[in-house]
């Protein structure tokens, strides 16, 4: 059985992302964690905190998320009827991300499904916000979903790779899980500037070659362009649904001076992105 937690601010974008993982798991037994964090705003002296106390606006603040919670339940159990799958609700006084990394750990979470909207310019500065930490913060994959997509299965997915640090990533299990379930075809993409693969890297890239050897896969090179550059080419030339990506460790110094292509993609891809942590990450 897998756990599935889906952040919810109640918003259109949320209850898109949480409908495609109803569908993207609707033949594999679930249990999903319906989550929603509330901060009730401050009240100062002299105005509404004369009449309700801090307790009493917390309390307010809760029962309302329940109720929202509920709902959400119950329209979801109605519109998409499937005994493999059940919804536990939370409803926590906390900030998003503490809260969902004490559910992975409480629940055994295997990974997080949340809404994202994509994002150009400086408005890359406050959309996706939530999104972006989850991503960087938590040490379990990450499912971003696009606003407003429409669900399709996930027949051809990209992986682009440099081929580093794989062989004993435990969540590639998960990649060829979702192969299996949906008779997907896996499309590995190494970009490079000049220089070929390593030999370190040619055998991560053999191993990966055994490990999906019961998938459809291919393997792709795109030379002298970036990551960045290499999945819109490809993108423009080939029909992907799906992308995944594992998220490397970044130093505080590459963080200021460059753009991690994990968040320029999320920013721009128009597909549903998978983000699995690197090993040092989980």
């Amino acid at each position: 059985m897998k756990r599935i937690l889906l952040p919810t601010d109640f918003s259109e974008n949320a209850y898109n992302a949480i409908v495609y993982a109803l569908q993207l798991c609707k033949n594999e037994t679930c249990e999903f964690y319906l989550l929603h964090t509330y901060t009730p705003a401050f009240v100062g002296a002299g105005s509404m905190i004369d009449s309700y106390s801090a307790l009493t606006l917390q309390k307010v603040a809760q029962e309302n998320a329940e109720k929202k919670l509920n709902s959400l339940k119950e329209k979801l159990d109605d519109n998409f009827k499937n005994s493999k799958h059940s919804f536990i609700t939370v409803a926590s006084f906390n900030m998003l991300i503490s809260e969902m990394k004490r559910i992975t750990e409480e629940k055994a979470i295997d990974f997080v499904i949340m809404g994202t909207q994509g994002a150009t310019g400086a408005k890359e500065i406050i959309l996706g916000t939530h999104t972006m930490y989850a991503i960087k913060k938590m040490k379990i994959p990450v499912l971003a979903v696009p606003a407003n997509f429409s669900f399709e299965e996930p027949k051809e997915i990209l992986f682009p790779t440099d081929y580093k640090a794989l062989k004993n990533n435990r969540y590639l299990d998960l990649i060829k899980d979702i192969c299996e379930t949906h008779l997907s075809r896996l499309h590995i993409l190494n970009a490079y500037y000049g220089t070929p693969i390593s030999d370190e890297q040619e055998e991560t890239k053999e191993f990966l070659d055994v490990f999906f050897g019961t998938n459809a896969h291919l393997f792709h090179i795109a030379e002298g362009t970036d990551v960045l550059g290499a999945v819109e080419k490809f993108q423009i030339k080939n029909k992907i649904n799906f992308m995944v990506m594992v998220h490397n460790k970044h130093s505080f110094l590459e963080n200021i001076l460059f753009k991690p292509v994990i968040n320029q993609i999320v920013f721009h891809t128009n597909v549903p992105f998978l983000v699995i942590p690197s090993i040092n990450r989980q």
